[in-house]
């Protein structure tokens, strides 16, 4: 259960940012030129898969086959929770809006940390 408190601080860490009204973020500058927010959300969501797998690897007897496939359902629940944050920022955050960019950003990113997993826990 150790392991799983990185994944879960991270989580946390991620409502949080994803959560903060408009007004708190930086304004429009040189980094919005550079897709720097998208960057952000490929960061964010691949760290989040890696760390819920790592902490499943780490805690878990389970083997590779078994965990393949939560692999797999750890990405898929990261991209509906991407995808729900955008709603969430829509509807319910002050100055936050829907954004396709970041939906494809956060599933890039889950893939990515999804791929690392693969390769460092099942692949070796």
């Amino acid at each position: 259960m150790k392991y799983l408190f990185p994944a879960i601080a991270w989580f946390i860490l991620s409502v949080v940012l994803l959560t903060l009204p408009g007004s708190r973020l930086p304004s429009t500058n040189w980094l919005s030129n550079i897709g720097f927010d998208k960057w952000v959300h490929i960061g964010m969501f691949s760290i989040m898969v890696f760390l819920w797998c790592w902490g499943i690897a780490k805690s878990s007897g389970k083997t590779k086959q078994q965990l393949k496939k939560t692999f797999i359902w750890v990405f898929v629940i990261s991209s509906a929770f991407g995808i729900a944050m955008e709603y969430v920022q829509e509807n319910l955050i002050v100055n936050r809006s829907f954004d396709v960019g970041d939906i494809v950003a956060d599933i890039a990113g889950a893939a990515i940390g999804l791929a690392y997993s693969w390769y460092r826990f099942i692949k070796k």
